[in-house]
């Protein structure tokens, strides 16, 4: 069986979703062209963190990106090539986006108040 059927039938038997099937082969394949068609089983953790400073540095892939390109791979070794990883070590993270809280000026407080009844405030 071909690597990538068997990391279809991993999936399915973990009832994993069509969805996440997809995600997971995209990115695993996605490594592997990255690599330059070398197979997985002859890579370790120095050849993921490669893959993942390049995904945050040079594609600027969002945080979220990049960790589904991370599960993707733990994956495949963990429930497909039965192997351990091997120690990533650092490697750069893509930078989430920083969240500014939401502020409402004093007249907006002032509407949001007025349509409150009385023993609102």
């Amino acid at each position: 069986m071909k690597l990538m059927e068997r990391v279809k039938a991993a999936l399915t038997v973990k009832r994993y979703s069509l969805r996440t099937e997809k995600t997971y082969c995209y990115w695993i394949r996605f490594f592997i062209r990255f690599h330059r068609m070398r197979h997985p089983a002859t890579m370790a953790g120095n050849e993921v963190r490669q893959f993942l400073e390049y995904l945050a540095i040079e594609r600027r892939v969002a945080a979220a990106t990049q960790n589904q390109a991370l599960n993707a791979i733990v994956f495949l070794y963990r429930h497909v090539l039965d192997q351990p990883l091997g120690e990533i070590g650092n490697f750069s993270r893509a930078k989430r986006p920083q969240r500014l809280p939401v502020v409402l000026s004093h007249q907006e407080v002032m509407g949001v108040l007025s349509i409150c009844p009385a023993p609102c405030f």
